[in-house]
Formats: C-alpha cells, structure tokens, sequence
C-alpha cells in the first residue's frame, strides 16, 4: 500500500473522531489498521492539507496531552479548538483520558 492510501485510511479515521472527544495517535493507528504506528499517524496530519476539515485537533498523544510544545503558536490553537468543544483540561494540562476517549 502507498504512502496516499495509508494517509487516507488515516485521515477517516481521524475524521470519525466525533465533536467534544480525543484520540490517540496509537489508537488512530489501530483503527486504520497500524497497530503499532503512531509516528505514522502524526505523520498523516502533519501533510493534511490547508483547507481540510479533518478534525486533526482532536487527537493527543497516549498521555492525554497535546504533542505540540506547551505555549507554542500551534498548541494553543490545538487547545482553543478542543476547549470550544467542551474537552476540559486538567491543571496539569492533561485530558481525562476516562471522560473524553473516543
């Protein structure tokens, strides 16, 4: 299978996320039948292009957390997306993986 497809695969995956829920990238993987390729589902997103509307804010790494850098341009948008869905952050900034897993 070529590099498109499995961005393909990935990216419906990804889609299905519904509103107000979050994904793992292994969990990702798993659904589009990787297991075991998570780095493969970050790379999918990072090549969506611009005016998908692949709701790629709504996965989070096996931590519950944003994998962007915490303060960077990128997190915040990620974090203001999942806000305005109704994902609450804990102080620590982690996502209750019990409450919000799709």
């Amino acid at each position: 299978m070529d590099e498109p497809d499995i961005n393909h695969r990935i990216w419906q995956v990804v889609a299905a996320v519904p509103e107000g829920k979050v994904s793992t990238y292994g969990e990702i993987a798993a659904r589009a039948g990787l297991p075991g390729a998570a780095r493969r589902v970050g790379r999918a997103l990072r090549v969506l292009p611009g005016n998908s509307r692949i709701p790629w804010h709504r996965v989070i790494n096996a931590g519950g957390r944003i994998s962007f850098p915490a303060g960077s341009e990128a997190y915040e948008r990620q974090r203001r997306r999942l806000e305005h869905e109704g994902v609450e952050f804990k102080l620590n900034g982690a996502i209750d993986l019990a409450r919000f897993r799709w």
